[in-house]
């Protein structure tokens, strides 16, 4: 079958990960008629495991809720923004402490289940394997076909870039030794909390990381440091920076208290459930590259784990992006294409950042259809900051990069705390999307702009809680 012709009033996604689904929600939400285009079940990647639309290949945890990080920000701004796929994962939500994390198979079912429901969108089963005329977005992900990488290749005509991603492993709950594992968040009450904790004395914290950083891995050769994706780094060569690096990482201990010695563990390794009913923990912190064999060796050195049952073991896939800020124009079009990319693909990293920019996708192509201006977020907001930087020609050299309040315009005034200076960026951005999105009732004609109501502040937060 040939490629479909994008017309007017009607759009082509390429790919129904978490931004090609937000995006073709969005657009049949607006009454613009789509056809997307997915491949598996006739063609799948190495990350995936079904055919169904986003589906979540690495960790279940869509990062923190709390508006004073940026991650709880970008939340807020895209119920403002009128998310489906942000809707759809609070759904399938399970206990995460301070995090949405989803029952992965419940949340990629649901919205499957909302994809095909829609009458305006048309689902075709397929390998793209060339770029349509008309309007396009491709989010067909980091790990998209070799044919449709190489067309993304000739339209953008510069030099695309790489990085690795690896994906944890996932332990069944029954084979858990709960004599020696606790249930407990961070600075929460014993016996309360949305994580089991593997505690470890130094002698076995010590033993592990030798046995870590000595194992046999998938690639033998070491990475360049520029090839890895720093928020998905696997846990091996974070180990390999220094003795003390996962201590100090994914394995610190504050905030914890080992029942049986009614102390703080020297480490502790945190599970997460994967799904509601809590049959299934992954390793928070472990994506790992290591071969399966040497993952049940090594992995089983964790106590509570000495005899683990592993539903998944860990995997590492290449994933590339393109130079965004050489090839993109701020509303993520290829510069003088009707053609624009969303998702991993640009190299803005992150779940929740994915379904961002579905959805600007989905709204900047409306705007063309409907001869608007296009989607200008302030850059203020913890989006409008993102965009910002990954279309910026002046970023140099360019990685993958999540929202983080690093990238977000400075504050003006006096110097604040860490955490007053978070809520001064949060408010800032409310306000200024508040007041963006009353402007542009155009192309958000549905913004809850309730979802700007922060909550209040706890200016007396506990010491060490982030």
């Amino acid at each position: 079958m040939a490629d479909v012709r994008s017309g007017d009033g009607h759009a082509c996604v390429i790919g129904a990960g978490l931004a090609g689904s937000e995006c073709a929600l969005q657009l049949a939400q607006r009454g613009v008629s789509v056809t997307l285009v997915e491949q598996r079940p006739v063609h799948s990647s190495p990350a995936h495991h079904s055919d169904r639309f986003a589906e979540l290949v690495c960790s279940n945890s869509l990062k923190a809720t709390r508006v004073e990080s940026a991650a709880g920000l970008l939340k807020v701004e895209l119920d403002a923004m009128g998310s489906r796929l942000l809707d759809i994962a609070r759904s399938c939500a399970v206990p995460a402490g301070g995090a949405l994390a989803v029952d992965r198979d419940a949340f990629s079912q649901a919205v499957t289940d909302a994809v095909q429901k829609e009458p305006l969108i048309t689902v075709e089963r397929r390998e793209a394997t060339s770029i349509p005329e008309g309007r396009v977005v491709i989010a067909a992900g980091p790990l998209c076909s070799e044919a449709l990488f190489a067309s993304i290749a000739e339209l953008v005509g510069g030099e695309h870039l790489s990085f690795f991603d690896a994906a944890a492993p996932i332990v069944e709950a029954d084979s858990l030794d709960r004599s020696v594992i606790f249930e407990q968040s961070r600075y929460g009450e014993r016996g309360e909390g949305d994580y089991l904790n593997c505690p470890m004395t130094k002698e076995e914290y010590e033993a592990f990381w030798e046995a870590l950083v000595g194992a046999e891995r998938v690639i033998s050769k070491d990475f360049e440091q520029a090839d890895l994706f720093q928020a998905c780094q696997p846990a091996e060569e974070v180990a390999r920076k220094g003795k003390d690096a996962l201590r100090f990482g994914a394995l610190k201990p504050v905030g914890l208290v080992d029942p049986r010695t009614g102390r703080r563990p020297w480490a502790a390794v945190q599970l997460r459930a994967e799904n509601a009913e809590r049959t299934a923990y992954n390793l928070v912190g472990f994506q790992t590259n290591l071969t399966w064999k040497e993952q049940a060796r090594v992995f089983r050195m964790i106590p509570g784990l000495e005899e683990a049952t592993f539903a998944r073991y860990g995997v590492m896939h290449r994933n590339s992006f393109v130079d965004a800020p050489r090839v993109l124009d701020p509303t993520f079009a290829v510069r003088g294409t009707t053609v624009r990319l969303a998702g991993q693909i640009t190299g803005t990293e992150g779940y929740v950042e994915a379904i961002a920019s579905g959805l600007l996708a989905a709204a900047n192509t409306v705007a063309d259809i409907e001869g608007l201006a296009p989607v200008s977020l302030p850059r203020t907001t913890a989006l409008g900051s993102l965009v910002s930087y990954a279309t910026d020609p002046a970023t140099t050299p360019y990685q993958p990069m999540h929202v983080n309040f690093g990238i977000i315009a400075p504050l003006g005034g006096g110097r604040l705390g860490k955490r007053e200076r978070y809520r001064a960026y949060a408010e800032r951005a409310a306000r200024d999307l508040r007041d963006y999105l009353v402007s542009r009732a155009d192309l958000f004609p549905q913004a809850d702009l309730s979802a700007l109501d922060l909550p209040p502040f706890e200016a007396q937060a506990r010491r060490g809680r982030s």
